[in-house]
């Protein structure tokens, strides 16, 4: 009796791991005359994804499929989500900075990374949503311990042997020989080389093939121009791309990354969602109050062109007649006039928020966090639909001039002007 019933047991846990079994994702890579391609679940499948965990309706409304994450702190959650949204995700692995403290010559911190690494990859690597591992972003960021390499590869090498279903990619920041020989001679287990690349875009396909690289890659962060790469002010600040600007650049960057049909198998858009970095406004395609910009316009256009309402579009934002690339500097309490162009596709009426803000202190290197600073009060003298005047700050020093325009349907055209007051 005890036998027959253990036997029971046993065809039900059987036939329960099939049915999981059965439920999980396959991404594979093949190699065809044309070059490389992603499969899942045997079909086609190029990524236009985006990074982020929020506002995945959004995505999936505008013909998005993929998100990735950078951690694993809320997998369960994030894999359930796209699931529920049909997108898949590719899962991160938040590998120690060398920058952060986290050093490679310890075998037993090195050790203990691995592990706690293999326990998460155990519990999601048959959830259906998964497509693939990314192991480590962008640690060759001001590293200098080489060792690095063989952790990422140790990693790598542990999830082909648990998890075979799913490839394996680590991701860096930009691209440049070294890095790429380093990945290409060390880590024979990573699939996939992801590279967050702004500025540069454009010159990525020809460089991947310059430095040697010859499996596949993807695009795993691209956005308007970074703040580094940006022109500054006569004080020293990044000046801002507004909204509009940002988009036109996100057309220009997409049509060079879908340009190399041979290794390319896609990319993910940064950030959907928001973050601060420089600014409240710099790299996130939503604001804070989760206004969709007209970067999205721009994704909606390749990856979906469904009828959605379009964001405002500001043309040009100008204090006292000069551009933003002027370094304009006003005196204390004087009057500063502000005059903006903005227009909307849908004939949508507008909403027209503004903000004052100190130039941020809190700034930091590879997107860790900053802390945004308090908006300040300001003086209205007087406001009309193209122009606002207010009174400069008392109170000398760099300063921020943001301009927010709402339509009714959560979309926003965004735009700053950095000034100085002496």
């Amino acid at each position: 009796m005890i036998r027959l019933k253990a036997f029971f047991i046993g065809i039900f846990i059987s036939s329960f791991s099939f049915a999981q079994i059965s439920d999980v994702s396959i991404t594979e890579i093949i190699k065809t005359e044309n070059g490389f391609q992603l499969l899942r679940n045997g079909s086609p499948y190029y990524v236009n994804g985006a990074g982020g965990e929020t506002h995945l309706d959004v995505l999936s409304s505008i013909g998005g499929n993929s998100i990735r994450t950078w951690g694993i702190e809320n997998a369960q959650k994030t894999l359930d989500d796209a699931h529920k949204m049909g997108l898949s995700v590719c899962l991160g692995l938040w590998v120690g900075h060398e920058r952060h403290g986290f050093d490679y010559n310890d075998e037993y911190a090195v050790k203990a990374q691995l592990e706690s690494f293999k326990n998460e990859i155990l519990k999601y690597k048959d959830h259906p949503a998964l497509l693939m591992w990314c192991v480590g972003n962008e640690v060759d960021l001001f590293y200098k311990n080489f060792k690095v390499w063989d952790a990422i590869e140790g990693i790598a090498k542990m999830i082909q042997d648990i998890d075979p279903n799913h490839p394996t990619m680590t991701v860096t920041a930009g691209i440049d020989p070294a890095e790429v020989f380093m990945i290409k001679n060390y880590c024979p287990s990573i699939d996939i080389l992801g590279v967050n690349t702004y500025g540069g875009i454009q010159f990525l396909p020809d460089a991947v093939k310059m430095f040697g690289w010859e499996k596949p890659y993807m695009v795993t962060e691209w956005g308007p121009y970074g703040h580094w790469e940006s022109p500054m002010t006569s004080w020293g600040v990044a000046i801002e791309a507004s909204s509009k600007e940002k988009a036109e650049f996100r057309n220009t960057a997409y049509q060079a990354i879908v340009s190399d049909k041979e290794l390319c198998l896609g990319s993910y858009a940064f950030l959907w969602g928001y973050k601060q970095e420089q600014t409240p406004t710099w790299y996130g395609l939503f604001t804070k109050k989760g206004n969709a910009t007209q970067s999205i316009d721009v994704l909606n256009a390749y990856w979906g062109k469904n009828d959605r309402n379009q964001a405002p579009i500001i043309h040009s934002f100008k204090l006292n007649d000069k551009s933003k690339l002027e370094s304009v500097k006003v005196k204390k309490g004087k009057e500063c006039d502000f005059y903006f162009l903005v227009n909307d596709a849908d004939n949508d009426s507008l909403i027209y928020d503004f903000q004052l803000m100190p130039e941020s202190t809190d700034k930091k290197a590879g997107g860790d966090y900053e802390k945004a600073p308090e908006p300040i009060p300001f003086n209205i003298i007087n406001q009309s639909k193209t122009s606002i005047s207010i009174e400069a700050p008392s109170k000398s020093g760099p300063y921020r001039f943001f301009i927010y325009i709402r339509d009714n349907h959560k979309n926003v055209a965004t735009a700053n002007f950095p000034f100085y007051v002496k």
